[in-house]
């Protein structure tokens, strides 16, 4: 399964750079239509100055704005930069979206009152994305992240996409289990962290919610 992973990585690439045009036909096949309500989990526990990292298409960003929430986006993928641009210049007449990387956030300290990732590739857990998320956040500020989705339905087709999920590393193992190796991660890093099993339509979303130190 690992050696299958290691496989992926380049189509991963691929899918959100060269191909990002297809980004959203391929994430509605594989997760049979939810990819977007899994997205738009995040929406309840965020409020205030919103910055999201790893924007993509711009789903969670169309979303906020649709809610009067102040919103930035920071992406490195120019594809995706493009594709969010092309989708909220059909809400709004100019938008905040910047390219760069998590490791180094073009934004001064204490400016947001939640930082969000949906689906975040491994450089969420790096010390320096996260290093550079409190220095963004106000004290008390949050860390919201989507980092996975089960697929629970029983159909053949609800088996065979958890069976890709799982392949892929895009959902392994027992939610429970994982719930805790992720929250473990971001309390080693110093955030007061909880996290929440949503349940969705045929399947399951973990949330975990990372606060920054008030002291911080």
């Amino acid at each position: 399964m690992r050696l299958i992973q290691i496989l992926l990585r380049p189509f991963f690439y691929l899918l959100y750079h060269q191909f990002a045009w297809t980004y959203d036909l391929v994430a509605a096949v594989v997760s049979l239509g939810r990819w977007k309500e899994w997205v738009g989990t995040a929406l309840p526990y965020l409020s205030g100055n919103v910055l999201e990292i790893g924007f993509g298409p711009g789903h969670l960003q169309a979303s906020l704005i649709e809610k009067n929430i102040s919103t930035f986006g920071l992406d490195e993928s120019p594809q995706m930069v493009r594709q969010a641009t092309k989708r909220l210049q059909k809400k709004v007449a100019s938008n905040h979206l910047v390219r760069g990387y998590a490791q180094n956030i073009p934004f001064t300290g204490e400016t947001f009152n939640n930082v969000v990732a949906t689906f975040p590739a491994e450089y969420i857990f790096e010390p320096q994305t996260l290093n550079e998320i409190r220095r963004v956040l106000i004290p008390g500020g949050q860390l919201v992240i989507i980092p996975t989705a089960w697929i629970t339905g029983g159909g053949p087709l609800e088996r065979l996409a958890a069976w890709v999920f799982r392949v892929s590393g895009e959902a392994p193992g027992n939610p429970n289990l994982m719930a805790a190796a992720i929250k473990a991660r971001f309390v080693n890093a110093g955030f007061m962290t909880i996290s929440e099993i949503v349940e969705k339509r045929g399947s399951q979303v973990l949330v975990i919610v990372a606060k920054k130190s008030p002291e911080l």
